[in-house]
């Protein structure tokens, strides 16, 4: 490797300050040509359409169960049937009762229909783990509830529309 020295024209000789750019400009387009090739094929996505959300006021029926899911600080997902908290037996239990005692009041199962079927609005935390609203989603379809829907807050100062 050489090194190149100042001028010649006097006594001292003195080195060159200046840095060579050249490898440095080499490294940089080569990097750039690495990046313009790679991303587009990282950036491969797949086409999903999402659906338009819109705030609906929740219609209540006094047959509906109301559930209530938080993370507890310990761990554990607590889930509260109106104001009192169950645990997984427990709500399996109270939403077989429910169901069963709406067959008993239509006067049996062929009397069932879309309108007087209950729904199970389950409210979560904002901090709660998924786990315990998935829980607690899979233990009412498994008691019977077809419906089973969340309830939310619409934005502040958003305009609740219908579709």
């Amino acid at each position: 490797m050489a090194i190149s020295m100042g001028n010649s024209d006097g006594d001292e000789d003195v080195p060159m300050s200046d840095i060579n750019t050249t490898p440095l400009v080499d490294v940089m387009l080569v990097l750039l040509i690495i990046f313009l090739i790679t991303v587009p094929v990282v950036l491969q996505t797949v086409p999903v359409k999402l659906p338009n959300v819109r705030y609906e006021a929740t219609q209540t029926k006094p047959e509906n169960v109301n559930l209530s899911v938080r993370g507890e600080p310990d761990g554990t997902c607590g889930v509260y049937w109106d104001l009192k908290k169950v645990n997984s037996d427990e709500l399996l239990d109270r939403a077989v009762k429910k169901l069963e005692d709406l067959i008993k009041d239509v006067g049996g199962v062929e009397n069932v229909t879309e309108e007087n079927m209950p729904e199970a609005h389950i409210r979560g935390d904002v901090n709660t783990p998924y786990r315990c609203i998935g829980g607690a989603v899979f233990t009412m379809q498994r008691a019977g509830f077809a419906r089973v829907g969340f309830i939310s807050e619409p934005p502040p100062g958003g305009v609740t529309t219908r579709l």
